[in-house]
């Protein structure tokens, strides 16, 4: 029987949260606009690891110059591409810039596209994932 790890349980340092922090708000910026969904997506994941205005507040100021940060946990990596997933998702279209940087983080994680697009159905509740031409990430 496979444990459920929470957000909570698993990002339970400061340094760990405004990682995933950052890696969320990546994929969210990534179309150029930031959907009043993807706004309270933010906002709620935000709350629920406590994470204050003035935390992220460099993050989203530095968003152009930052890039992925991958934890080294392996259910860590797993949650957070979830998350992302969901983020991705938040305005109700796959827009193929967020998608090719959840391409881009699950390959960094030694993940295929076919985890990725897995995942993506499961969580649409959609059959399989076509996303005509993503971008290649390098």
């Amino acid at each position: 029987m496979q444990s459920q790890h929470s957000l909570e349980d698993v990002l339970n340092t400061q340094q760990k949260k405004l990682a995933f922090f950052q890696n969320l708000m990546l994929v969210a910026a990534a179309d150029g606009q930031l959907d009043e969904q993807e706004g309270q997506f933010l906002v709620q994941i935000g709350d629920r690891l406590g994470l204050s205005a003035k935390e992220v507040q460099p993050i989203a100021d530095n968003l152009q110059v930052l890039s992925f940060i991958v934890p080294s946990e392996g259910i860590q990596r797993t949650l957070e591409l979830q998350t992302l997933v969901q983020m991705m998702l938040q305005d109700g279209e796959i827009d193929p810039r967020e998608y090719g940087l959840c391409m881009e983080y699950a390959n960094r994680i030694g993940y295929s596209k076919g985890i990725l697009d897995d995942m993506v159905s499961q969580l649409t509740g959609n059959g399989p994932v076509t996303n005509p031409n993503p971008p290649t990430v390098s």
